[in-house]
């Protein structure tokens, strides 16, 4: 995001925080904005129109206000309103905050019913499942695909397995309009462990690590960015290297990188 993107995100974040700190039925604020994010992504006219720069604040609050009144609860209201009201670089700015805003709202769900952690395991898991089947990724990633069938794929394996906020989020990614699908698992996760206050670590490694070698590595990296990390491990024996670890925006190759030598000796000592 532009600079005028992220000054609109960080004042609008504060009103979401502010809804989930409430006595609120998270979960259906977070049905509540993605059912706007969905409105305003799929309308063309008023995706310019409230993300016109030209525009006061004021109209772009009122026309999102008359649009959804009794169609939303008061608080995803006030939450989409002040998206609409704040200036974006970007439309796309606008739609990606008020769905990455319904995302939030779905795992404070489930963070207040203490399976935060569960979600997070399991939408990871489960990307990873379909990353590895041929038959998977074309049923989910289909854009001729209906979007029922999609969702119905993802029923049939997670429902009765896994916590709703898995099953309702991985329906989400499978159905984007516009972004893919691990991109859009990726950007949940990445949710999740803001959420925790964590960065994510994929380690991609050639064969199993142990559990005390997973804990080395995780106390090494925690160590070197100064914040927790969760560690999700992947075995792909083609890896380069024997080992990368993909963390943020950062990529450690086993083969290219002086500092993995370093977390090598930390994870043997």
């Amino acid at each position: 995001m532009q600079g005028a993107s992220r000054s609109a995100l960080a004042e609008s974040r504060e009103v979401l925080s502010q809804a989930l700190g409430q006595d609120t039925d998270r979960g259906r604020l977070g049905e509540e904005l993605l059912q706007v994010a969905g409105v305003v992504s799929g309308n063309a006219v008023l995706r310019r129109s409230l993300a016109d720069p030209s525009r006061e604040a004021q109209p772009k609050a009122d026309l999102v206000t008359r649009l959804f009144a009794g169609r939303v609860s008061d608080e995803a209201m006030h939450v989409a309103s002040t998206v609409a009201s704040r200036r974006w670089a970007d439309e796309g700015d606008l739609t990606a905050t008020l769905e990455s805003f319904g995302v939030e709202a779905i795992l404070a769900q489930a963070e207040s019913e203490g399976r935060l952690s569960q979600v997070e395991d399991e939408l990871f898991r489960f990307g990873r499942i379909v990353d590895g089947s041929a038959e998977l990724r074309s049923a989910l990633t289909n854009r001729q695909a209906p979007a029922a069938a999609k969702t119905k794929v993802v029923r049939t394996l997670l429902a009765e397995r896994s916590a709703p906020e898995t099953v309702r989020l991985a329906e989400l990614a499978a159905t984007h309009r516009s972004t893919r699908f691990d991109h859009a698992l990726d950007g949940y996760l990445a949710i999740a462990a803001r959420r925790q206050e964590q960065l994510t670590a994929t380690v991609t490694t050639a064969t199993p690590l142990s559990e005390q070698q997973i804990g080395r590595l995780t106390a090494a990296l925690g160590s070197h960015y100064g914040r927790a990390i969760r560690t999700n491990v992947v075995v792909d024996p083609q890896v380069v290297g024997g080992i990368r670890v993909d963390i943020g925006d950062e990529v450690i190759d086993g083969t290219i990188l002086s500092r993995l030598d370093e977390v090598r000796r930390r994870m043997t000592s």
